[in-house]
């Protein structure tokens, strides 16, 4: 009979077939910190005129 267990082949023949894991990433090169300016990016002030553009409603995709 064999000497290697069930689990030690079924794990070699896991590798075998999809290699190695990739590098762990480190959670400090994942993020970015960015300077933001006062009252947020440009362009994201409120504007009544385009404001319908920002929400759902079966009767304006319908154009009813």
């Amino acid at each position: 009979m064999n000497d290697q267990p069930a689990d030690d082949r079924a794990a070699e023949a896991r590798r075998a077939r999809y290699g190695a894991l990739p590098a762990r990433i480190r959670y400090e090169d994942m993020t970015e910190e960015a300077p933001s300016g006062p009252g947020g990016a440009a362009g994201t002030a409120y504007d009544p005129e385009r404001a319908w553009n920002f929400y759902n409603c079966l009767a304006v995709d319908l154009a009813l």
